[in-house]
């Protein structure tokens, strides 16, 4: 056990220098991106839209655009690391080890974790200044923030093993992991989407993520945040099992 914790331990750290050496492509890259899309929605619509009462549109984007570049960058962290590991070959390093599939997930979705929220927060500081934040309801903030960059974490992990190299990979976060992102309201409420569009955003778990957690600055939400809770929660689970189950048979990683 003392064995697998300090492997877990290693790898983590390994993961998160990782991304950090190249924190200029991995943290500030994505800032960047969340303060274009910021400028350019937030000067064209604000005054013109909305989307709560009392609320402004610059303000009622920012917590959507901090939980899409958490979300991003959670799934972003794991399934490169992976795929690299693949490619390079030193993939086998790891499978020599004598690291359990917990210890495999705890790294690979930790450091995910980690990453998610140091991009998340850069945004936010970023974004401050346009628009000053509320914090009606701060411990959803941190509840979605958490819960939301853990499952990313995980599916990435499952996208990780899944992919045999890059196009793959692109294939799954341009197919998937975008269109759920841009359509579960970072830039709008669900109510103003025609009733066909309104229920398909439902069936969205990328909706309730970002939906609890700008309730959590402004108290208000398109549908109850514990409903909210109660999707993402279990959409963390099945994700994270079917990620464990994965490690634990050796999908692709043993012929």
């Amino acid at each position: 056990m003392m064995i697998s914790l300090a492997g877990a331990r290693t790898l983590f750290f390994k993961e998160l220098l990782r991304f950090w050496k190249v924190g200029f492509q991995t943290v500030a890259a994505p800032v960047l991106t969340a303060m274009m899309y910021l400028l350019i929605f937030g000067h064209v619509l604000q005054g013109r839209v909305e989307v709560f009462p009392g609320v402004g549109y610059t303000s009622f984007l920012v917590p959507g655009l901090v939980m899409m570049s958490v979300l991003q960058n959670a799934f972003a962290n794991s399934s490169s690391s992976l795929v690299q590991s693949k490619i390079t070959g030193n993939l086998v390093f790891l499978l020599l080890s004598p690291l359990s599939h917990w210890a495999w997930f705890t790294a690979y979705v930790g450091a995910s974790v980690v990453r998610g929220l140091a991009v998340g927060t850069g945004v936010f500081l970023v974004t401050v200044w346009f628009a000053p934040p509320a914090f009606a309801q701060p411990l959803w903030i941190l509840v979605f923030a958490l819960l939301g960059a853990g499952m990313l974490g995980a599916l990435g992990l499952i996208a990780g093993l899944w992919a045999d190299k890059f196009d793959q990979m692109s294939a799954f976060q341009n197919f998937i992991i975008m269109p759920m992102t841009f359509l579960s309201g970072v830039f709008y409420s669900v109510h103003s989407l025609p009733a066909f569009w309104l229920q398909a955003s439902h069936l969205n778990p990328f909706f309730y993520m970002i939906d609890g957690f700008r309730c959590g600055f402004f108290g208000t939400s398109d549908v109850s945040p514990w409903l909210s809770l109660t999707v993402v929660g279990s959409s963390f689970l099945l994700v994270s099992a079917l990620a464990l189950h994965l490690l634990k048979i050796g999908y692709k990683l043993r012929p």
